[in-house]
């Protein structure tokens, strides 16, 4: 067994002790994820991937956020632990995609920097510093990659993003909901809401605007109507059943580009709660698990600049698996990062 450094991480008064590796002139130059021949998978840092836990997103080229919001939803709460069994659930996942051959990080230096200090009990002022804390401390220094909470952190982090990038982000978006409602319950930003309000403050540009996975019930037959008026695509998940989405994945990159910056959004429901029951607003007929892996296998190729997993609520499903899935197509996520080597 190759040697290990213990090290006593302090917060508080509580001590975490965390297993690294010794740094040698044969170690990768990027952060690595603890081996589960050095230290079993259920002990070591509770980062995700058990990576070296990082203090600032500054020196990194892709930054793990966990963004525990979840005032914004309209059902079922939960989401506030979805970053913290998301994390904990992904010491199963190794370094190498044995599909694609992705080596994520052997490709890019990837901290996780901790979570937003959000306030919970403020919709308004939870989204003013999610946005502050990404403008000031992520956006400058990486690329997000974020772990929600509900999909109300989606907006704050496009406007960070187009702080900074100046120009209307392409998306690729894959939900059970289109999320252009002009209001919830009076409330102009909450999690149903957010892309009516990304396209109107022009966050996003809608003609390169994907959403994958849309279904179930509405309250007119038109409610899908507005984002398609806009100029965006929809996909919804009957178009997508008992097939591969590569070749759906292929328009998706006619229509994209491969300069435009793109942002990836996932929303957890987008799948089928027979396969991710542990979210806030589940409906039947959704994508399958392999069919996810395949939507972010098809972003590569697409300038992604961020991405999000979202609406993951651990106490729908006490079996950890919506975790478990959200912990590996993180992984596909990174693997999709412009740069990702395969090797």
């Amino acid at each position: 067994m190759k040697s290990l450094t213990a090290i006593v991480l302090r917060s508080g008064s509580r001590g975490t002790i965390q297993a690294r590796r010794k740094t040698t002139a044969a170690s990768p130059p990027f952060n690595q994820p603890l081996g589960g021949n050095e230290m079993p998978r259920f002990h070591g840092p509770a980062t995700m991937f058990r990576l070296p836990p990082s203090t600032s997103a500054e020196g990194l080229h892709i930054a793990i956020v966990g963004v525990g919001l979840d005032i914004g939803t309209s059902n079922r709460t939960g989401t506030r632990f979805g970053p913290r069994q998301i994390r904990a659930e992904s010491c199963m996942v190794r370094p190498y995609g044995m599909a694609t051959k992705g080596a994520p990080f052997d490709s890019f230096q990837v901290g996780d920097i901790g979570d937003v200090p959000l306030n919970a009990y403020n919709l308004p002022k939870s989204v003013a510093i999610i946005e502050d804390f990404y403008a000031t401390h992520v956006v400058p220094h990486a690329k997000p990659v974020s772990l929600g909470g509900d999909h109300t952190i989606s907006l704050p982090i496009l406007r960070a993003l187009y702080q900074k990038r100046g120009v209307p982000l392409a998306l690729v978006h894959i939900d059970a909901h289109a999320d252009v409602s002009d209001h919830m319950f009076g409330e102009r930003v909450a999690h149903g809401t957010i892309f009516r309000r990304a396209i109107e403050e022009g966050l996003v540009d809608p003609h390169k605007m994907v959403q994958l996975g849309i279904r179930g019930t509405g309250y007119t037959a038109h409610d899908f109507d507005w984002t398609v008026q806009q100029g965006a695509t929809i996909f919804p998940a009957e178009q997508c059943w008992y097939r591969s989405m590569e070749p759906i994945m292929e328009q998706v990159r006619e229509i994209i580009g491969p300069d435009t910056p793109t942002y990836l959004t996932f929303d957890i429901d987008g799948l089928d709660p027979s396969v991710a029951p542990g979210t806030g607003t589940p409906e039947p007929g959704g994508l399958l698990a392999s069919q996810g892996v395949e939507i972010i296998r098809g972003c590569f190729g697409l300038n992604l600049v961020g991405a999000d997993i979202v609406e993951v609520s651990p106490p729908s499903d006490l079996s950890g698996n919506t975790s478990l899935l959200a912990a590996n197509l993180v992984f596909e996520m990174l693997c999709s990062f412009p740069g990702c080597i395969r090797r």
